[in-house]
């Protein structure tokens, strides 16, 4: 426990910290358009193979890329506020 705490400290003070918090919300932020992406589509394939389904699928793709946003959103904050803090 002690390591980590000299470590967080040494980050803290040579700026690693903010530089690992903004690599962080960039990754976030580009892995939920690919995620989004991919639900998109893999929903508009789904929905060529069947298009009975499309109102179902349609509100599962919302559905699963709204969580994926989500997700991502509480990625992009905790990046930033390493950054700022």
């Amino acid at each position: 426990m002690a390591l980590l705490t000299i470590l967080l400290q040494a980050a803290a003070s040579s700026g690693l910290a903010q530089a690992g918090g903004a690599i962080g919300a960039g990754i976030a932020a580009i892995a939920a358009g690919i995620g989004v992406g991919n639900i998109g589509k893999s929903a508009l394939e789904s929905i060529a193979r069947q298009p009975e389904a499309a109102n179902d699928i349609r509100a599962n793709m919302i559905l699963a890329a709204a969580l994926v946003e989500g997700v991502a959103l509480f990625g992009v904050i905790a990046g930033l506020l390493a950054v700022v803090l």
